[in-house]
């Protein structure tokens, strides 16, 4: 739990950061795209009062000032356009098209769009208002245009910093969860195997003793059922060895295992083909993922009349293994977190038989296992899909 609260809050800390610097980055390229456009403008409008020089110089006018303020005009693409929008020269504006007329052309659309957005300097070139005048329409830079993009540049390589560190908290997080799992499962099997030991000898000496005895072979089949749930502990965390098993054979030995221990109300009924599906699998722990599915059914009968149902669905490429019950179904709400290890809707139980079922499907057995359907007071049916 502690943990699950640290993740909590280093997240809400790393989104928090992410936002402060979102918030930052906008407001500062914000105040230097406004300076820079402020800085653009001012250079324009003495580009363009050189341009007046020009157009209104005399033989006496010295003209190299003129010509040096226009000619180190090197990052502002710039069209001068007369009083009938005409294009009259234009600068830092790389034409594309082949035919100087369509030039023309492009350049012209070009500089009327800029009069409209009032991207321009009119220059009066006589004293009266109504005498001859240009105008200057200018374009951002190619500069100003990369800072009006770089905050969103900056906003995506944030978030990707944030989704990196958020995955890599909760692969840690999965990763301190598994060593758990294999710990505690290790330690069950090593634990159980010296009460185990004990009992295979007791029980061989009671067939000694008592040969004729009807309820020592009982005694010997729940011994040996000990020996192989201990087996099972033992192969978590390891890689399990998967060899062609006969799926119809693994389903009837969880149905005989059931049957016996299972009140006369429920109903195990089998709906599997005739001849054999073989499939890659670890037969002792995809087992006991049909057991924990049948256990889970009964119990949610709650000791009333109902059916357990296993069937078996092939095709060309997978096979899909139905697990149904007729009993008190799962809540909508609740389904999404069925296979999260802790979560349980028993009086008793410590959440983790699905959880292990999911781990022992996909990891092991690199299947699927989910909750096909399920509807409150009709019943649940839990889906596997494996693999051929």
């Amino acid at each position: 739990m502690q943990w699950t609260d640290r993740i909590r809050q280093i997240k809400i800390i790393l989104v928090i950061v992410a936002i402060v610097i979102a918030v930052a980055s906008l407001f500062v390229s914000h105040i230097l795209t406004r300076d820079l456009e402020q800085e653009e403008r001012n250079k324009m409008e003495v580009w363009a009062e050189a341009m007046r020089s020009l157009n209104t110089a005399d033989e006496n006018t010295d003209l190299n000032l003129v010509l040096k303020v226009i000619n180190e005009n090197n990052t502002i693409p710039v069209i001068v356009m007369d009083s009938y929008q005409n294009v009259q020269t234009f600068r830092n504006i790389h034409t594309k098209n082949k035919k100087d007329s369509d030039n023309l052309k492009a350049l012209t659309l070009l500089g009327r769009q800029l009069l409209k957005q009032g991207h321009n300097i009119r220059i009066q070139l006589g004293d009266s208002v109504k005498s001859d005048y240009i105008d200057v329409c200018y374009e951002d830079s190619l500069m100003l245009r990369r800072l009006e993009f770089y905050p969103f540049v900056q906003l995506g390589v944030v978030l990707i910093f944030v989704i990196i560190a958020i995955f890599a908290l909760l692969s840690s997080k999965k990763a301190e969860q598994n060593k758990v799992w294999v710990g505690l499962s290790k330690e069950t099997a090593h634990q159980l195997g010296t009460p185990i030991s004990s009992l295979m000898a007791w029980t061989e000496i009671l067939k000694e003793n008592y040969p004729e005895d009807e309820l020592i072979p009982e005694l010997d089949n729940d011994v040996k059922r000990l020996q192989l749930i201990a087996d099972r502990f033992s192969k978590i965390g390891s890689l399990p060895e998967m060899v062609p098993t006969s799926l119809n054979e693994v389903l009837n030995h969880v149905i005989d295992y059931m049957d016996r221990r299972t009140s006369k109300k429920v109903k195990i009924v089998k709906k599997i083909p005739i001849y054999d599906i073989i499939v890659k699998l670890n037969a002792s722990l995809f087992e006991w993922v049909i057991e924990n599915l049948s256990k889970n059914a009964v119990d949610a009968m709650g000791g009333e009349m109902g059916t357990i149902t296993l069937y078996i669905e092939e095709t060309e490429a997978k096979v899909f293994i139905d697990v149904s019950d007729t009993g008190k179904g799962i809540k909508q709400k609740d389904v999404k977190n069925v296979f999260r290890p802790g979560f349980t809707t028993k009086k008793r139980g410590w959440g983790l038989g699905l959880c292990l079922a999911k781990r022992i499907v996909e990891e092991y057995h690199k299947g699927k296992i989910w909750v096909k359907n399920s509807e409150v007071g009709k019943g649940t049916t839990f889906r596997i899909e494996l693999k051929k």
